[in-house]
């Protein structure tokens, strides 16, 4: 069994985990579950960090606070959790000490793997894909970046099992395997707080691919501003097959007004309506149904199950919701927004869009784009939340740009509820789409859908 791979790997290892959040919980309770007695050191920046239910176990030491990196050369294996930054460490790890769940599972089951990840869309697409696949033929697992653990799924694993995997920059720097079909989205700048460089981000994303086989599928953005050109670059070989929203391709996939066209050497081989999906909208998603019908066809599903299971897809909480009509304003949660790019394409997509909701944590990315999409489609109300809102409220004023007619400066989430309900206009929709991450208010982009969900219906009330 593959499984049996990723355990011996941690035989006779010192192990530490870096990192105890659900992906670090998950590795030690796979390793302890399989070695009792083998020491397992954790370490986490965290000095609050809530591992009372492990205090039992007298091979497990726990390190935290701000020293929780230091000395980790000690260990044979750094099992590292996704998001942690070793950019301050003052000396140097030999990369073969470093490795992650998603490279002991990409290892073991690689093969069995549709892995997705981009900037943005990643979560839609993996979830339409696992709608389709386990709809159409089952035995379809999804784990990954959208919040199981691979290691929690191993037990339901066969030979012939499809495990859709979302996969996050975090996830792929540190691996050295690639899934037998990958998925590129796009590339914007995001997490530059933790790669430092834009290039250190798209070669983090890379690794979806970088360590493929002729045999193996790259489904990729042949619109993206990046992807082309980073792929030419590194002169791999696989099967390619492009999609685009803007050119006609003979191989690959395109959109037409209607339709969305899958080509082969030149011959159309099948076509799927646009229409009939309520719960994707905007031009934004074609790009994220074209990769899912890429990757289906390639798993052997027909053209009407593909439909079908399109039509019945449910939209993904955060990503443009739906929260509801209260008091005659339209509320819409697209709090997984955290660049500017994703901001914008919501504002394109919802309509009569009256107030909007922008700010947070400052992560060093450009937004000049978006304050020039704003120039241009003015939006009547604006929050400007957080350090993020700070900093478009001033770049906003030095370009002398007319300032929205109403607009606050607030991180109060009550606060800014309140400013919606009393100056959208009825009819109207008020717009959260921050454009910024999360973690100066929340532990992350989901506790802050949740909060501004609960202010919205909360105050319907009063």
């Amino acid at each position: 069994m593959r499984k049996d791979q990723i355990i011996e790997f941690f035989k006779g290892k010192k192990i530490v985990i870096v990192g105890f959040g659900r992906e670090g919980v998950s590795s030690y309770k796979l390793i302890r579950q399989h070695y009792p007695n083998l020491p397992i050191t954790v370490a986490d920046k965290n000095p609050l960090l809530h591992a009372d239910g492990f205090l039992k176990d007298k091979h497990l030491k726990i390190v935290t606070g701000e020293e929780y990196d230091r000395n980790l050369n000690q260990y044979d294996v750094i099992l590292k959790s996704p998001g942690v930054n070793f950019n301050n460490l003052n000396y140097f790890i030999p990369r073969e000490k470093f490795v992650s769940q998603t490279e002991l599972f990409l290892m073991a089951y690689g093969e069995n793997v549709i892995g997705v990840t981009g900037t943005k869309g990643k979560s839609t697409t993996s979830s339409l894909i696992y709608h389709i696949l386990s709809n159409s033929v089952g035995n379809t697992l999804l784990a990954g970046n959208i919040g199981t653990p691979f290691f929690d799924i191993l037990e339901e694993i066969h030979d012939d099992t499809t495990i859709v995997a979302e996969l996050s920059a975090h996830q792929l720097e540190y691996t050295d395997y690639s899934p037998h079909i990958a998925i590129l989205l796009n590339l914007y700048q995001e997490h530059l707080d933790h790669f430092n460089t834009f290039n250190n981000y798209q070669l983090a994303k890379l690794n979806i691919t970088e360590h493929q086989q002729e045999s193996d599928i790259l489904i990729y953005n042949y619109d993206d501003r990046y992807i082309p050109g980073l792929l030419e670059s590194h002169q791999l070989q696989r099967r390619f097959i492009p999609f685009s929203s803007q050119t006609t391709l003979k191989n690959g996939a395109f959109c037409t007004k209607t339709d969305i066209v899958l080509m082969k050497n030149n011959e159309q081989i099948c076509t799927i309506p646009i229409e009939g999906r309520p719960n994707i909208p905007g031009r934004h998603n074609n790009n994220n149904i074209m990769a899912a019908v890429l990757a289906c066809k390639a798993k052997g599903i027909t053209d009407a199950d593909i439909i079908r299971n399109i039509a019945t897809f449910k939209g993904l909480e955060h990503r443009m919701e739906l929260v509801g009509t209260f008091k005659e304003i339209t509320f819409y949660n697209d709090s997984i927004s955290t660049i500017p790019e994703a901001t914008i394409a919501a504002l394109n997509t919802i309509k009569r869009v009256d107030t909007l909701i922008l700010g947070g944590f400052d992560r060093g990315i450009d937004y000049s784009i978006l304050i020039e999409h704003l120039h241009d489609h003015p939006v009547r109300n604006i929050a400007f939340v957080g350090e993020v809102g700070q900093r478009l409220l001033k770049e906003w004023t030095e370009k002398g740009y007319t300032l929205p007619e109403n607009y606050m400066v607030e991180s109060d989430y009550a606060k800014i509820v309140a400013f919606a309900y009393a100056h959208t206009a009825l009819g109207c929709s008020c717009l959260l789409s921050p454009a910024a991450a999360s973690y100066d208010q929340f532990k992350d982009f989901t506790v802050r859908g949740a909060t501004f969900k609960n202010e919205v219906k909360k105050q319907a009330e009063l």
